[in-house]
């Protein structure tokens, strides 16, 4: 086991395990942010860590280690632009029973109001709420993807609910 601790330091050995997994962890970064260049961003970002962390890095564990980080170098520029984007797609927290414009107006300021409490949520919060609102996300699988336990994404996600319930009036969530 120990012998393998450092291979990743080893450019042929990093070379093979790049071409192992470019074309999985580039289809990952294209699903979870629907542009080629920015997917590829993250990917060679991600690659370029993991080189710079070459002896930190479990080399049983590099796999992992790749996809996280592709996961949280999205989560980390995803904040403004694809919030804004997802809810202005989908805002199921309002009732959506009357559409006329002072509604519609009412809606949209509803929707920067959301966006704002979110975007004043702590690192931590925002990320589990918006994998589990937007992405869909079970907290099992939050758990897994951030690498923490199912207790702490709970926790998080009751203390971001609390937040946006007191920033936010009649938020139905």
């Amino acid at each position: 086991m120990g012998t393998h601790k450092h291979k990743l330091c080893e450019e042929s050995y990093f070379n093979s395990f790049y071409l192992e997994h470019i074309q999985a962890v580039n289809s990952f970064a294209f699903y979870k942010c629907g542009d080629k260049a920015a997917s590829l961003d993250f990917v060679q970002d991600a690659f370029a860590k993991i080189w710079e962390n070459c002896s930190k890095i479990d080399f049983e564990k590099a796999k992992t280690y790749l996809f996280t980080t592709v996961n949280n170098l999205f989560l980390n520029t995803v904040r403004h632009q694809k919030v804004v984007m997802s809810y202005a797609k989908a805002s199921p927290y309002m009732d959506k029973t009357n559409q006329n414009p002072e509604y519609l107006l009412e809606e949209d300021e509803f929707k920067q109001r959301l966006l704002l409490a979110i975007s004043d949520l702590s690192e931590d919060q925002r990320d589990v709420f918006l994998l589990n609102r937007i992405e869909d996300k079970k907290y099992r699988e939050i758990a897994e993807l951030l690498n923490i336990s199912q207790k702490t994404v709970e926790k998080r996600m009751s203390g971001a609910l609390k937040i946006l319930r007191k920033k936010v009036d009649n938020l139905k969530i």
